[in-house]
């Protein structure tokens, strides 16, 4: 697989904060279930992985349970395809989650012993030697920091994993955590979105009746911009919702700024994220090559909305002025 991309697409920056979008594959793989994957499925991957490539996005986003690791397995069949493809891109991966088996329920496991299986487990499926950046999928109750600790010193000691980060995890979870864990931890993936507005709202509604209703931790992101930890965005494209062509006062905002600037409204919507100081980095993880296509914009440069703009857009989605 060969791509044309603008520059970085070939050599891919080693640091995840260094990324401005990600493509998220949780998409590809085939369905939700443990059937096997087909040579359509990885097909079907293929053309996606690709589409990224040519946007100019080199880090692609996993986890061990996507499609019943599947996801992580078709990454790893095109990585066979092409040998030179696994130099020119970045890999996370994330691990805790154990899916629902039979009688067992879903639950999370973060001991140190499970930590390093499901590393170990995803090196096998993506075909490599070593994953970029391992991130913690889910908070566990009953996991001890210690533990954590110790797992990561590990991975990282046998170069299994280059650098570390959570997911779903508020700021008083991470601090928690580094407590124990030395090796820094440089990500925390949640859901933010134009549509799903918690983590801004989290801040303008303190002191106001509404904050009761919103369950985004609020200073999580402020926790992460002192501590040199990027916040990266799933759901970014909130299913299409502002981009799609729906009629709504905010989809039609954004299809307005994307003809007045020249871009596409899936650019806009990630703009929207990446203006934001923390340095949000959006997850893109729609299969659609024309519309990772449409994408190509966030990728490189800063956005391009204003101050007033960016406002209007949060209102606009929200639909009702700002306290």
């Amino acid at each position: 697989m060969t791509e044309t991309g603008t520059a970085g697409a070939t050599t891919p920056r080693r640091d995840v904060r260094e990324h401005r979008v990600l493509y998220g594959c949780m998409g590809l793989g085939g369905g939700w279930d443990r059937t096997p994957y087909t040579a359509a499925d990885v097909d079907h991957a293929e053309r996606a992985v690709r589409a990224a490539l040519e946007a100019g996005i080199t880090a692609f986003d996993h986890a061990d349970i996507y499609r019943h690791g599947k996801s992580e397995a078709v990454f790893g069949e095109l990585l066979a395809r092409d040998p030179r493809l696994r130099d020119r891109v970045l890999i996370q991966t994330k691990c805790g989650i154990v899916l629902p088996d039979g009688s067992r329920p879903g639950h999370y496991d973060l001991r140190a012993g499970a930590v390093v299986r499901q590393v170990e487990q995803s090196l096998t499926r993506l075909r490599t030697d070593v994953i970029d950046v391992l991130l913690l999928h889910r908070p566990d109750p009953l996991a001890r920091p210690e533990e954590i600790a110790e797992a990561f010193a590990a991975l990282r000691e046998q170069g299994l994993v280059r650098q570390f980060g959570v997911s779903n995890m508020s700021a008083a979870q991470i601090a928690h955590l580094r407590t124990a864990v030395e090796v820094p931890l440089v990500v925390d993936q949640l859901e933010m979105s134009l549509h799903r507005r918690g983590w801004v709202e989290s801040g303008v509604l303190v002191n106001t009746p509404a904050a009761a209703g919103d369950g985004f931790p609020h200073g999580t992101l402020e926790y992460c911009a002192a501590h040199a930890i990027r916040p990266q965005a799933w759901g970014a494209l909130a299913g299409g919702r502002f981009s799609g062509g729906d009629d709504t006062p905010a989809a039609r905002l954004v299809a307005e700024l994307a003809a007045r600037k020249g871009t596409t409204p899936e650019t806009v919507v990630l703009w929207w994220l990446q203006r934001h100081p923390a340095g949000v980095a959006p997850v893109v993880g729609t299969t659609r090559p024309e519309r990772i296509a449409a994408c190509r914009d966030a990728v490189d440069g800063p956005p391009r909305l204003d101050h007033e703009e960016w406002y209007a857009l949060w209102v606009a989605a929200r639909g009702a002025p700002l306290p």
